[in-house]
């Protein structure tokens, strides 16, 4: 099997294939722009991770001013903190028949451009339904992209899933704890207009097109398709099925994905992890800041939070991948995100980074959900159907859950009941966790 890094190596023209560099191998040439491709692609999954949550948690940041600057009550800021589920769901769905159509390259790359012009025009779109109208355009290449990244690191990379989900989630954390942690300086630094350091990061995005405008013209590895042309160069005929052969095949039909255990388990993990995430990215600074936090501090908390997912984004699925079930690795998790929302509610202030770590190791649930959409499909064709049926139907499930919060939050006058609700609903987002972690395939399941 040849595919993404290890492509580099060629076949001899005797069967069975095996790997070598003896005499016969294609020009030098070919390899060569393989790589090249390669590690293109590589670069450009690590910028488009990197721009997949600063849409959201600049404006987690800076949220009270944004309130305060359109108007806006407690309720219609939970609506807003619930629109980023809403369009992940309803834009999701359509990933993988776009990408059949134009290819998963050239759609991250529009996907990119969308997240560019929303975060430009959103602050100065004028009113709440401009602000929520480019905010959704902005959401929308999210979407397409947070579906298709788990479907380009199976075709490209299925000997590397872990590793790469890894590199991705990595990058993806980054991006999101650096826009929590410096919007607020930045916003100061440039005369305290909220609208400035909402639109800055609109550049980051821009530069994540570059990489994706060549990627664009490669149609070849949309899900159900056929595969990048560089590696049907390399591979020439295909050989005989063998046994052990990991390379995705087409499917001939779609799966029936429903009929699948492990997918709704899994669909359903995926909502309440993105409920608790999003609460978190949307309201974890305020709950900071009525507990007498100051606003900077309050946004550098939300940054240690996501900061986390740096180094536990990328051990988490090398781990995962690892073993025959996930439960344990979900068990912990939820249990650090009942001690997290204790510690917020008895001492918001007093333990402040020790709630902020935790919730932080807590919200390592995304890349293991994404781990495990690789790892509970065969083909290419069922990550994709399974990565848009996970998310959409767990963005769905996510939508109400800011939005109560927010509801809680203006009725009560506190964060008692907000809370609570938080971590009762990390009770099922284990249980099902557990589920969706054991060792089985949706292929095998939607078939019997």
């Amino acid at each position: 099997m040849m595919v993404g890094m290890a492509s580099e190596q060629t076949r001899t023209t005797t069967p069975p294939p095996t790997r070598t560099s003896a005499a016969g191998e294609p020009p030098r040439t070919a390899p060569r722009a393989w790589d090249r491709g390669t590690r293109l692609l590589v670069v450009g999954i690590v910028l488009a991770a990197l721009n997949l949550r600063p849409a959201i948690t600049s404006l987690g940041a800076l949220l009270e001013e944004v309130r305060d600057g359109l108007g806006m009550s407690g309720s219609v800021a939970g609506l807003l903190t619930s629109v980023p589920p809403l369009c992940f769901a309803v834009f999701g769905v359509m990933a993988p028949r776009l990408a059949r159509r134009f290819g998963p390259g050239a759609v991250v790359c529009a996907g990119m451009v969308a997240i560019t012009a929303g975060l430009l025009l959103r602050p100065y779109a004028g009113g709440t339904a401009g602000f929520l109208a480019a905010s959704a355009l902005a959401l929308m290449g999210i979407a397409v992209s947070n579906v298709l990244m788990p479907v380009i690191v199976k075709r490209h990379f299925p000997d590397r899933v872990g590793t790469m989900t890894g590199l991705y989630s990595m990058a993806l954390a980054l991006g999101t704890s650096a826009a929590a942690a410096i919007t607020v300086p930045m916003t100061e630094a440039l005369g305290g207009s909220w609208q400035t350091g909402l639109a800055l990061w609109a550049g980051l995005a821009a530069a994540a097109v570059l990489p994706w405008l060549p990627l664009a013209r490669d149609r070849g590895t949309a899900p159900g398709g056929a595969r990048a042309e560089g590696e049907r160069q390399e591979r020439g005929p295909r050989p005989a099925p063998q046994a052990h052969a990991r390379v995705p095949q087409p499917s001939a039909a779609p799966l029936r994905i429903t009929r699948s255990r492990t997918a709704w388990a899994l669909a359903v993990f995926f909502g309440l992890q993105a409920t608790a995430a999003y609460i978190t990215m949307g309201w974890m600074p305020q709950i900071f800041r009525d507990a007498g936090v100051p606003a900077s501090t309050a946004g550098l908390l939300l940054a240690v939070t996501m900061a986390m997912g740096v180094p536990l984004a990328f051990v988490i699925p090398r781990v995962a991948t690892r073993l025959p079930h996930q439960g344990p690795i979900v068990l912990a998790l939820g249990g650090c995100g009942l001690v997290g929302y204790a510690g917020l509610y008895l001492a918001p202030a007093g333990g402040a980074w020790v709630w902020a770590l935790l919730l932080g190791i807590a919200n390592c649930a995304f890349p293991l959900a994404l781990t495990m959409v690789g790892m509970r499909a065969k083909t290419g064709a069922g990550v994709a159907q399974l990565s848009a049926f996970a998310q959409s139907t767990g963005y769905l499930i996510s939508i109400p859950g800011p939005l109560l919060v927010g509801v809680l939050y203006q009725h009560s006058g506190g964060w008692g009941l907000p809370l609570a609700l938080m971590a009762a609903l990390m009770v099922p987002q284990t249980v099902v966790g557990v589920l969706a972690g054991r060792d089985r395939t949706v292929e095998e399941e939607a078939t019997r």
